[in-house]
């Protein structure tokens, strides 16, 4: 069993992309900007948004944390994204999800101006990536093909079960891995709480990749010998063995499944330091789009 190092392959990744920024800032280019807007006081965003801080510190990247109560409007925060679209100091940028009841999740993700979703959920950009077509990737999907291309896992022929169906993980990453390319060519199917059979079609399955949000779901049963398992389920559970009162559990039995698998990715240190690395990229590439429509305008 080989374990699927998310946080080593994450650092591989940083070190090119700041190289590139290195190389950007010598020649007298500003540093890529990326923007993180965060309503309320959720302590799973608030972490996953220090998180991308740190990362961006990492890679060279300059990054900026908006703040606002979550008694914000609806129309007061479409105002601040407006003028995030609209601003050519910034490259990227991202609303932290989940937003108050009041705000409509959908009405504040369309709004963001598809060159500049460096989260891949704009209508658009969900579009050009169902037809294969070049975008920004959802940061999850993207970062889980980035680690089976780090270790050399074929994908071409095999088939791929794909456990839930949410438009930022299992949607597009069924996509991925059932397009014509070097990280596809898969034949999936995706599983969801109303699938009746799913241990029968993960036991038939070469890859299965785990996204369901329910800790310790996939079994050591419902796998075959030599499987690939991605997990990206992460939940706190509580622990006595923990000075916090709790511990981080993937989708997936760990200690029984990864001893009949080929490779196995851990939680934590597997998928999560992939999503964020993703992001950097995503907002490196949002970068060059960025330069390039400024430059078009000054003609």
């Amino acid at each position: 069993m080989i374990l699927l190092d998310g946080k080593a392959t994450a650092a591989v990744v940083k070190e090119q992309i700041r190289n590139k920024v290195e190389e950007m800032v010598a020649n007298g280019e500003s540093r890529p900007h990326l923007v993180a807007i965060i309503v309320g006081q959720d302590g799973a965003s608030k972490t996953y948004v220090k998180n991308k801080e740190l990362a961006c510190n990492a890679v060279g990247f300059k990054s900026t944390v908006l703040k606002f109560p979550d008694t914000i409007s609806e129309e007061t925060l479409l105002e601040e994204i407006d003028k995030l679209n609209n601003d050519d100091s910034v490259d990227g940028f991202i609303v932290q999800l989940p937003l108050p009841n009041h705000i409509d999740d959908s009405k504040i993700v369309n709004s963001i101006s598809m060159y500049k979703d460096v989260d891949g959920f704009n209508p658009v950009n969900v579009g050009k990536l169902m037809l294969g077509e070049d975008t920004f990737v959802s940061a999850t999907p993207k970062g889980i093909i980035t680690l089976l291309e780090h270790y050399k896992i074929p994908t071409a022929g095999k088939y791929c079960v794909v456990l839930g169906r949410s438009n930022n993980v299992g949607r597009p990453m069924a996509n991925l891995l059932s397009q014509k390319s070097s990280h596809g060519d898969c034949t999936v199917t995706i599983c969801h709480s109303r699938t009746t059979n799913i241990a029968e079609l993960t036991r038939q399955a070469d890859i299965v990749i785990a996204a369901l949000g329910v800790p310790n779901f996939l079994t050591a049963d419902m796998i075959k010998d030599g499987a690939t398992v991605i997990d990206v389920g992460i939940t706190r559970v509580p622990s006595s063995n923990s000075k916090k009162g709790y511990r981080l559990v993937g989708d997936v039995d760990f200690d029984n499944v990864a001893a009949k698998c080929s490779y196995i990715s851990p939680v934590p240190g597997g998928v999560g330091p992939m999503t964020i690395v993703s992001l950097m990229q995503n907002t490196f590439k949002a970068r060059q789009i960025n330069k390039a429509r400024i430059a078009a305008r000054k003609k």
